[in-house]
This record gives C-alpha cells, sequence and structure tokens, in this order.
C-alpha cells in the first residue's frame, strides 16, 4: 500500500491539544500525521487515543520541551521500516527533535528545528549547528533519487510571500539569511517545497502568534512545510495549509500542512 497522504503539525503540547488532534483526524484521515512539540516523554504520550481512530504512533517524546511524534494509519503500519529517532551524532542527552522512518514506501523525517529565540543568543548558534548537522545526516546517508519526504515545523519563513511583513522581519530570527540559506542548503541537497511547487505566488501562512490578535489579522508566517525529493514531487498532485483548526477552542498557534499524493510509486 503506497503513502497517499501527509500532514505535519507542530501541536504545542499533545496534552493540551489531544481533543483538537483527535477531532481533526477524524475528519480528515491523512495516512501519516507528524507531529511537533508533542512536549511529553513516551510513555505519557496519548497512544491509545489514537490507536482508536486505527493510528499506530511512533514517538520520541521528552518532558516539556520538544518531542516528535509520527501517527500512521493501520492500513501501512506494516509497512514501517528503519526507525531513526534523532540524528546519528546526537548524544544521550540531545534535544528530541527528529524522527523518521519508511511508510509506504516513503522516507519520512519527521522534525522540529531549534527555534532559536534570537540572532544574538546562544540558541541562535545552536540553531545553525544544528541545520548544518541535519544536512550533513542527508548529505552522508540518504539518497535524493528514493521518495522522501522531510516534514515540520522549520522555524524559518523562505521567501518574502511567507511573512506577513517581510521589511519588519529581515535580519530576525525565522527570516534572517543564514537561516533562510540553511534551509536553501537542504533544497540544494534534492529537495522540492511542495506547496511553492503548485503554489507559486500564494500567499498562506501556517503560524500565528497568540498576541496581538495576529490570526484575526492574518499577520503570519509559513515555517511549517512539506519538502520533497524530485520522485516523490512528481506525484504530488495538492497541498493545502488548514487554517480551521487555527479558529477552535484552545488552538496551538501552528495549523496543519497536508500533502496529498498520487497512489502509485
Amino acid at each position: 500500500m503506497a503513502l497517499t497522504s501527509l500532514a505535519t503539525w507542530n501541536v504545542n503540547s499533545i496534552a493540551a491539544r489531544l481533543p483538537l488532534v483527535t477531532r481533526w483526524l477524524e475528519e480528515q484521515r491523512p495516512d501519516v500525521l507528524c507531529l511537533q512539540e508533542i512536549k511529553c516523554i513516551d510513555s505519557k504520550f496519548p497512544a491509545e487515543a489514537f490507536q482508536a481512530l486505527g493510528y499506530t504512533s511512533l514517538i520520541f517524546g521528552q518532558p516539556t520541551y520538544n518531542g516528535v511524534a509520527t501517527l500512521v494509519k493501520d492500513e501501512l503500519a506494516g509497512t514501517i521500516e528503519a526507525v531513526q529517532k534523532g540524528l546519528p551524532d546526537d548524544g544521550e542527552e540531545a534535544q528530541r527533535r527528529v524522527l523518521a522512518a519508511t511508510i509506504g514506501g516513503v522516507q519520512v523525517i519527521n522534525v522540529y528545528v531549534p527555534n532559536g529565540q534570537a540572532i544574538t543568543s546562544e540558541k541562535y548558534v545552536f540553531k545553525l549547528d544544528w541545520f548544518e548537522r541535519l544536512a550533513a545526516y542527508f548529505t552522508g546517508q540518504l539518497d535524493p533519487t528514493q521518495p522522501l519526504a522531510l516534514c515540520g515545523d522549520f522555524n524559518v519563513a523562505p521567501d518574502p510571500l511567507d511573512v506577513w511583513d517581510p521589511a519588519k522581519f529581515e535580519g530576525q530570527v525565522l527570516y534572517s539569511l543564514p537561516e533562510k540559506a540553511a534551509l536553501q542548503k537542504m533544497a540544494a541537497w534534492g529537495l522540492v517545497d511542495s506547496f511553492r511547487q503548485l503554489y507559486p505566488d500564494t500567499v498562506a501562512y501556517s503560524w500565528w502568534d497568540y498576541r496581538q490578535a495576529s490570526f484575526r489579522r492574518n499577520a503570519g508566517l509559513r515555517i511549517d512545510q512539506i519538502w520533497l525529493t524530485a520522485s516523490l514531487a512528481s506525484r504530488c498532485r495538492e497541498v493545502v495549509i488548514d487554517a480551521e483548526p487555527r479558529k477552535w477552542e484552545r488552538p496551538s498557534d501552528h495549523t496543519p500542512v497536508v500533502a496529498y499524493f498520487e497512489d502509485q510509486l
């Protein structure tokens, strides 16, 4: 069975957002949903709630911060192979930000890129170093000729169209030149921004600050993305940034992004 739909969503705490995630899954039923910022250890992840909806959970959790999980529709669970948690050079105390697995013939790499906080902070330096290590992992161990999806919260808006006020964000974290260059280095390895491939001129955002009525004003950023190798990008027929969950009660500040594929590899 081939993978025909893939979603990504930074839920900003699975404990706080479980009712929203289960509601959205019941409505949309993607083959795979990659979650970021689950903010819990593996044993606290509500795998049973997703099992009741027909999803198998792959979990790489961390208390209070970070953590990623990938939900796989049961029909595809038997195709799961090569699960990898973290980057190859992560130490035991490394932040839990990467969860990779081959699902339905597609290598799905779920990432939560560091935020960076501010360009003057040590966290910004950490972010750029983390991107370098991600690029080294791709260059050293992965094959751009194979079907692969790199998806998640990248904490980088690639282009002016992806920022509600480019002049305001120029030189700031999430839109600085080094961050954009790091993302472009990933693209140069052999990845296509699935949303921009289909919608080169469309303005759409996936994240809105909780403050200053940002969602109501549509003052957002497109920092949640699904990047694809050419063989998978050629099968991509639609990409949707689903803003509806951002309107629900107690939402995440992010909203889901979903890519749909022809069902043939």
